[in-house]
């Protein structure tokens, strides 16, 4: 069969007769593709006039079974023949089909693997439907047949959180057969010799549910859903897994379709391709292996990231000076270790101490990479690497997690600034996503290259952008903050602006993260941009008057909320420095509703981000969406700032940013681009 990604040789079997293995052969991944699908359907054709064929062993080359839905047919309307058809004619095949699983059978891949006869699976595979994520459910009957193997509680857990499974919990939860100790294809070749049969799953009557574990996993998943109409329709389809095998099957393939022309998949969608483009290394560039990682500076943030890299097996040294700061270190990696132990991320607590030391700047030298995390002080970031310079290799690679600082005067402390980057890690760094991997002016290719790739195997979403101040995030973020003070000089509570923004879809409301990261933060950024701040430019000092009462946030009980009880609770001493500061300033307060908070601050966000990318500090719109997704809490199902913006009428959002300039002050301007922004974040 010239040209096909489908390739079917016979072996013969011990006891007489022979079986066909059908190989899928689509690199990289095998996605699953229209010409996949009908080559599938074309094998199968032809094996149906085979003789002597006792069965089938459906298997996938290149690592994977098939590791999903081709991304080219992303966006656009389904291309025959479909999926269910080719499942349809395996079901229909008068022989056995057996799915030998090696790699990834994910999405349409496991649905595949539900329509034979079997799955025998490789130790280092993995399952799973992880549909929703992209804002679809499963269309060829993942929400029926799956449901037949684990019940509908966790049917509706598997599927609506996305869960990729690996073969031992697969096996134990009944989502394949067996586990191969060798080659699947040969443990299923030896299943068939052994006389197996026909056994279809859509002919399995459903176990009885149970009800309350059906409703708390129900529950479960609509409260993370955060309004996620996918995970709704999954949960009903689930749920429906009782009806005839026809009506379910077309009910779950007409609600897949609906669902691939909605708002919110086409969002999900956009940050999937964003993410794959952001993580592109630069033409020509290579990537060079790091196994050994030194930290520097043991606090919140340097722990953070030494538990990062040790989780993911790393060898890490951890360098601190104060005694005191290496034991806090020491404990936080040990909860943190007994966490992940319970919740079964690794199978020891040696797995992720042991992979963690403590050291002096000595201890450096064989490391590969090394990044610095200690006080937002040029002058002590600059003597540390022109230390450290010394000491390490002049192979290893050097990066500051610095949040605002030029990393192009920080470089300069190095004899070779082309192995110098920033790695901007986002607190806690062990579990946010996001890390912007900075370019300084001389940093090299190959670098840029190592740091992407490094990113990714720590399970992060890396974005690159240039030196500026704040970067991309903290450059966006500080606006954002800036007009949420302006509308407490105005007539806002905080309580009032995080009502509104958790209204919008964010995770935390503006204050609420605030506190979080701590208000002591910004505090020391806005003293450092003292000197250079316009006399004329528009100020509000409820945050310093916050900070110099020792008002830091979580951290310290008291920030713009009272934790005292434990939660975050409005504080009326916080409530009377917002009115003293109207009353100075000479501004009549007044009544905003949410959907003016809304428009002021996601204004504050859209122009700046136009700012940015006219900067060249960013280089895709699309990056702007990840970082404000994966670092601000920005709904997804929103597909990020600008991608929201584009989809919105035009006439409101440049309503909107004249309304936030003409609140702004006099420093306030408008981007230039925001209107050829908005087309190109648009376009697919």
């Amino acid at each position: 069969m010239p040209d096909s990604t489908v390739s079917t040789v016979f072996e013969d079997l011990p006891n007489g007769g022979t079986a066909a293995i059908v190989t899928i052969d689509n690199p990289p991944v095998n996605a699953g593709s229209a010409k996949v699908r009908q080559d599938l359907l074309d094998a199968f054709e032809a094996l149906s006039k085979a003789t002597d064929l006792k069965g089938v062993v459906l298997t996938g080359a290149n690592g994977n079974f098939v590791a999903g839905s081709d991304i080219k047919e992303f966006g656009s309307e389904p291309v025959a023949p479909h999926l269910p058809e080719v499942i349809a004619a395996i079901e229909a095949f008068d022989k056995p089909v057996i799915a030998a699983i090696d790699g990834a059978a994910l999405g349409g891949g496991y649905e595949l693997a539900l329509g034979c006869d079997g799955r025998i699976a490789s130790p280092q595979s993995m399952v799973g439907l992880p549909e929703v994520t992209l804002g679809l459910i499963p269309g060829a009957g993942g929400t029926f047949r799956l449901p037949r193997l684990v019940g509908v509680a966790k049917a509706i857990e598997l599927i609506t959180g996305g869960i990729r499974v690996k073969s031992a919990e697969a096996l134990d939860l009944g989502m394949v057969d067996a586990i191969s100790n060798q080659n699947p294809v040969a443990d299923a070749l030896q299943y068939i010799a052994d006389g197996a049969e026909k056994n279809l799953l859509r002919q399995r009557t459903l176990p009885q549910p149970d009800e309350e574990g059906v409703a708390a996993a129900e529950k479960a998943a609509l409260k993370a859903a955060r309004g996620a109409i996918a995970v709704m329709a999954a949960i009903d389809a689930i749920k429906s897994a009782d009806a005839a095998a026809d009506i379910a099957l077309t009910a779950e393939r007409n609600t897949s379709l609906h669902l691939r022309r909605q708002p919110q998949a086409q969002a999900l969608q956009h940050l999937f391709f964003a993410e794959r483009a952001a993580a592109k290394p630069p033409a020509g560039s290579q990537a060079k292996k790091i196994q050994k990682v030194g930290i520097v500076g043991g606090g919140r943030m340097g722990t953070g990231i030494a538990l990062a890299f040790a989780g993911h097996g790393f060898t890490t040294v951890l360098v601190e000076p104060i005694a005191e700061v290496v034991e806090s270190a020491k404990a936080a990696i040990s909860s943190q270790a007994s966490y992940m132990l319970k919740r079964g991320r690794i199978t020891a607590t040696e797995q992720l101490t042991g992979n963690i030391s403590f050291g002096a700047i000595p201890d450096l030298a064989n490391c590969d990479l090394i990044i610095e995390a200690i006080t937002e002080d040029m002058t002590a970031k600059k003597a540390l690497f022109a230390e450290i310079d010394r000491v390490v290799s002049k192979d290893a690679i050097l990066a500051s997690n610095t949040s605002y600082l030029d990393l192009n005067e920080m470089g300069g402390a190095v004899s070779d600034p082309s192995r110098f980057a920033g790695l901007h890690f986002f607190n806690p760094a062990n579990i946010m996503k996001l890390v912007e991997v900075i370019r300084a002016d001389k940093t090299a290719p190959d670098v840029i290259a190592t740091l992407l790739r490094l990113c990714r195997k720590l399970g992060k979403v890396p974005v690159i952008a240039r030196v500026g101040d704040g970067f991309i995030g903290n450059r966006i973020f500080a606006a954002y903050r800036a007009q949420c003070e302006f509308l407490l000089e105005e007539g806002c509570l905080p309580h009032d602006v995080d009502e509104a923004m958790r209204a919008f879809g964010m995770a935390m409301g503006p204050f609420e993260v605030f506190d979080l990261a701590g208000l002591d933060i910004a505090w020391a950024n806005r003293q450092r941009l003292a000197a250079t701040r316009p006399d004329n430019a528009r100020y509000v000092s409820i945050p310093d008057q916050l900070c110099e009462q020792g008002r830091f946030g979580r951290k310290t009980g008291k920030g713009w909320y009272d934790y005292q009880s434990g939660k975050a609770q409005p504080d009326p001493e916080v409530h009377e420095l917002v009115l003293a500061a109207s009353h100075e300033k000479g501004i009549e307060r007044r009544a905003f509703t949410h959907e003016e908070i809304q428009r002021r601050l996601l204004s504050a966000i859209i122009n700046e981000a136009c700012h940015v990318l006219d900067e060249r500090v960013a280089e895709r719109p699309a990056d702007v969406d990840l970082t404000l997704v994966y670092g601000y809490g920005f709904p997804s199902l929103k597909g990020g700032p600008l991608h929201w913006a584009a989809h919105q009428p035009q006439d409101d959002i440049s309503a909107g940013i004249d309304e936030l300039i003409a609140a702004s002050g006099p420093t306030a301007k408008a981007a230039p681009n925001i209107s050829a922004v908005l087309d190109a974040s648009k376009r697919p």
